[in-house]
């Protein structure tokens, strides 16, 4: 009887630890790596269906750490061609773990006046008082803002929220 049951037992700790490995390696493949050219994730087609005016290229320069010893980030600035003279500025930070991130997100939701959540993009997102778009998705952090944004409309609020919904599916 007692062989049945520890034979029972290595069973089901056997199963335990497959099911286990399986998890981990169904999470590990829904988590993807960000590119090494993050402007690609802001892609200038993306802005131009959305937006419905074409795009110059970004310009890609640093953007500077939030903090003291935390990662610089990419700032990638898109001026319009044609229609609203307008400049979309796409930042984006890479943290070494989805904790740190989501730390440095809470913490800076402060410095932009008072945050209004934006539900279903990211792990967490929020608008500032300037309406830029702030969002956090596993280890990365990312900022949308369209200057000049002028009138603030339910259209340019669904434009920004469908970029960066675009941008937290890339991640």
């Amino acid at each position: 009887m007692r062989d049945q049951q520890f034979f029972s037992l290595r069973i089901l700790a056997a199963i335990a630890v497959v099911l286990m490995f399986s998890f981990l390696s169904v999470s590990a493949a829904w988590s993807k790596e960000p590119p090494a050219d993050l402007c690609s994730l802001l892609p200038v087609a993306k802005l131009t269906k959305v937006l419905n005016q074409t795009f110059d290229s970004p310009v890609k320069s640093t953007a500077p750490a939030a903090y003291h010893n935390t990662p610089t980030g990419t700032q990638c600035s898109y001026a319009s061609k044609d229609g609203i003279p307008r400049k979309i500025v796409f930042i984006t930070y890479v943290e070494p773990s989805a904790a740190a991130a989501k730390d440095n997100f809470a913490k800076l939701k402060m410095w932009f006046g008072p945050p209004t959540p934006v539900a279903g993009v990211g792990d967490e997102a929020y608008r500032d008082s300037n309406y830029a778009i702030h969002v956090q998705k596993g280890r990365v952090r990312y900022y949308i803002n369209m200057v000049p944004i002028g009138t603030y409309t339910p259209e340019k609020e669904k434009q920004l929220k469908d970029l960066a919904d675009w941008v937290a599916g890339q991640i």
